[in-house]
């Protein structure tokens, strides 16, 4: 039984090849490929001379189940255009049904155009949300967007300079303004990292004509305060006098914690407890 090898290779600065990957595809038996193209010029640049398959989107099933019988001859390796197979390409058909057999399916991890522009954009990397490519259709892409106006994690997504204008005034339009940054043929010759708002970026590629494949990075929602009604308050103070807190101090601590002014709080807890109650 085979192994299937997923296989990172460079965005675009072959020097982004890892020693591993370099191994793995001489020793494996085949290489199936979103380009073969592509790939050939990887291949010659390393000097591996494994034979070439091609897989890519409109790949039948009929060649997934051949391929997967090839796994019982040896070791495979699949490769995307760039970066790691599987994210946003069409290997992850291929992986599912390796994983679906139960043949062994090993990550060769290397560059990645989500995480280096994670990395240099200068907002929260805390956690993230990958969207890919938005849709095509402008209201499929507001709706998209809608889903996620509330998160507060930053959000990464990918967009061809054909469509990046239209895209980031959606952005703007569904998730308001925010911090964004546009990294721009990430690796290659002409790499840049553009940083600003939203308003701004609109701005900007009205006069700077979009070139190569954009990785955006925007920042996610402010988070909005909790907002407590009475039941809330009374909740807070009931389950403070439980801890054994007395009632001026049980009344401060939640109206802390409400946003209420103490006075409004200490007169909750006085309905509560009877207003000849002690408290």
């Amino acid at each position: 039984m085979g192994t299937l090898y997923v296989v990172a290779t460079p965005i675009g600065n072959l020097e982004d090849m890892t020693l591993r990957a370099v191994r793995v595809l001489r020793e494996v038996k085949l290489i199936a490929a979103e380009d073969t193209r592509t790939t050939r010029k990887l291949l010659a640049h390393f000097d591996i001379h494994t034979p070439l398959t091609s897989y890519h989107e409109y790949t039948e099933p009929a060649k997934i189940e051949r391929l997967l019988d090839r796994l019982a001859e040896g070791d495979m390796a699949l490769v995307s255009e760039a970066g790691m197979p599987g994210i946003s390409d069409p290997g992850a058909p291929l992986i599912q049904a390796a994983i679906q057999r139960g043949l062994p399916v090993v990550p060769v991890p290397g560059a990645s155009a989500i995480l280096a522009a994670l990395a240099v954009s200068g907002l929260s990397t805390e956690s993230f949300l990958y969207l890919g490519f938005l849709p095509r259709r402008a209201s499929d892409r507001r709706a998209r967007l809608a889903q996620v106006a509330q998160a507060t994690y930053t959000l990464v997504l990918f967009e061809s300079p054909h469509r990046l204008r239209d895209t980031l005034a959606d952005l703007h339009a569904v998730l308001g303004e925010r911090p964004v940054a546009l990294a721009r043929e990430l690796t290659k010759l002409h790499e840049e990292v553009w940083r600003g708002t939203l308003a701004a970026a609109i701005a900007h590629y009205v006069e700077v004509e979009p070139r190569g494949e954009f990785t955006l990075v925007v920042g996610g929602a402010t988070p909005v305060a909790a907002v407590w009604d009475e039941a809330a308050v009374r909740a807070a103070l009931s389950e403070a006098l439980a801890q054994g807190q007395h009632g001026r101090e049980a009344a401060r601590a939640v109206a802390a914690q409400a946003g209420w002014p103490s006075r409004e709080v200490y007169e909750v807890l006085q309905e509560m407890m009877g207003r000849d109650g002690k408290a």
